[in-house]
């Protein structure tokens, strides 16, 4: 529970996310902590994150919230490798069929974090409007595009 101050910063700070309250964040690393993971610098801090949490219609299917990294760390590959942690953990401990995102169109990072992360699990992509833009009650919301990754090769 600790993380979550932490992890909300570097959300705020990615300027790319959207934003939700430090509460939820807190909330987050307690109920979800075994379908999350976090980086931590040489001093223990946290410096990237992958929030997740398992479908309740589709247990086997991981749907990856938020991924972040701290500026000072980006570029170093750390989003793919805690990406690829997470859903080794969780395949490991509770079964994993898929993975699913949702991607707003203007996200180009988080398209090339997710196209490459099939590749190289060797799995399909397909993706599809979720939820269209004119849904979000602010009315400059991008649509959020839903990625489907898998099935992953038992």
């Amino acid at each position: 529970m600790e993380d979550g101050a932490a992890i909300w910063r570097i959300a705020r700070d990615s300027e790319v996310l959207d934003l939700n309250s430090s509460y939820s964040y807190l909330l987050w690393c307690r109920d979800f902590a075994a379908t999350s993971v976090v980086a931590r610098d040489e001093a223990g801090e946290p410096v990237a994150f992958v929030t997740g949490y398992l479908r309740p219609d589709r247990p086997d299917t991981l749907v990856v919230w938020q991924v972040a990294v701290d500026r000072g760390h980006r570029g170093t590959g750390l989003a793919g490798k805690l990406l690829d942690a997470l859903t080794s953990r969780v395949a490991a401990e509770q079964g994993l069929a898929s993975v699913e995102t949702t991607i707003t169109p203007d996200n180009t990072a988080s398209d090339r974090l997710f196209s490459s992360y099939a590749r190289r699990h060797d799995v399909a992509l397909e993706r599809e409007v979720l939820f269209d833009g004119g849904l979000f009650p602010e009315g400059t919301h991008q649509p959020e595009v839903l990625y489907r990754i898998g099935p992953f090769h038992a």
